[in-house]
């Protein structure tokens, strides 16, 4: 049997830690060792979660992965791996102290996304803290990046937007069989925005009510070009201009969910024909064959399909009247937006098969 792997989450407090340290009392071998907050330090994870508590019925956590009664630190003890929980800027002076210490990083930042330092300060308004990893943090869509993650001591941990954008976009971009010209419609639920109250996010003004925010652009539009335009020139179907995408994200009252409808005009061939719906559903469920948490389904997925799972699905079909490709995909924010996804990293980082510890199926209803 493969000895534990001892784990700490950076910041368990937020939405992403707490979700990180569910998901990891179901795997087999990851074990959560320590865990930092500031505002909550001193206090044990019961106490401030109680949730956990049926954790003190397994004090060795062979069973839950962590201890209900482990003490939540300022600082992070000395682990095999780490996920770091915290935002941006702060998140890269963290992860800078780990790996220093020959700990593996899972960052589930902003700050180790984007490959270009001028970029990340253009979006995120400020001075990148540490420009160097910048060349070796390895983008954490396994989907994409399996080999690479493997070989990694840092990985960047998708956005949630872009994580259900680019799973959307990325078979027809690899083919070359749009034109470049892309709009994201995206919805999503409030555990988004994070665990730190908003009037925007304030239940009286959240409630019954639907709107659109970051018109000018969202920070996860730089991600998301990036990833496609790379997927692009992997496929050695560099467009004849850059890629051009509207990204508009919506706030809807619900606390988990995003769901993405995509929207390009089918390149024509040399008789004007466009591919049809049957064409381009063969054509991601060729690409997504092989993957254990991106589905293809026949109808369009609706977000509790998704809701407490890794799982990613995806529906595509044609407009016939005018050829425009229409692509659904809907996820969890927390779980393969966010925590899950992290899980999934760190198992193919360590080695593991990328399914330890994470259910197969959704909650529901």
């Amino acid at each position: 049997m493969m000895m534990k792997i001892s784990v700490s989450i950076v910041n368990v407090t937020s939405y992403t830690g707490i979700e990180l340290l569910r998901l990891l009392s179901q795997h087999p071998l990851f074990s959560v060792e320590a865990v930092t907050a500031r505002s909550a330090a001193g206090q044990r994870l019961y106490d401030v979660f109680p949730q956990c508590y049926a954790g003190l019925k397994q004090r060795d956590h062979s069973s839950t992965g962590f201890d209900a009664a482990l003490v939540i630190a300022e600082e992070p003890e000395q682990t095999d791996l780490a996920f770091v929980c915290l935002p941006h800027a702060a998140a890269a002076t963290s992860v800078v102290q780990l790996l220093e210490r020959g700990t593996k990083v899972v960052d589930l930042s902003a700050d180790f996304r984007l490959r270009d330092a001028a970029v990340y300060e253009e979006w995120y308004k400020h001075t990148h803290p540490a420009p160097a990893l910048l060349e070796t943090a390895v983008y954490g869509l396994c989907e994409r990046y399996r080999e690479r993650i493997e070989a990694a001591t840092l990985i960047a941990n998708p956005g949630c937007y872009a994580t259900a954008a680019t799973l959307a976009l990325l078979p027809v971009v690899a083919a070359g069989m749009i034109v470049p010209d892309v709009i994201i419609d995206a919805k999503s639920g409030l555990s988004g925005a994070g665990r730190s109250p908003t009037q925007g996010t304030h239940y009286a003004e959240a409630n019954e009510d639907v709107s659109a925010y970051s018109l000018s652009g969202h920070r996860h539009l730089p991600e998301i070009s990036q990833e496609l335009t790379a997927a692009a020139l992997a496929g050695g179907n560099a467009f004849s201009w850059p890629l051009r995408i509207t990204f508009i994200p919506h706030l809807i009252p619900m606390t988990r969910g995003i769901l993405a409808t995509c929207y390009a005009d089918l390149r024509q061939d040399d008789q004007r024909h466009v591919s049809t719906t049957a064409d381009v559903k063969a054509l991601y469920e060729a690409y997504y064959a092989d993957e254990p948490f991106v589905h293809v389904i026949d109808q369009p997925p609706h977000t509790k399909w998704s809701y407490g799972s890794n799982n990613c699905f995806i529906h595509p079909t044609v407009d016939s009247r005018t050829g425009r490709l229409v692509v659904i995909s809907c996820l969890d924010n927390l779980v393969k937006g966010a925590a899950g996804q992290a899980i999934q990293n760190a198992n193919r980082l360590f080695g593991l098969t990328e399914t330890y510890g994470l259910s197969p199926m959704s909650l529901y209803p």
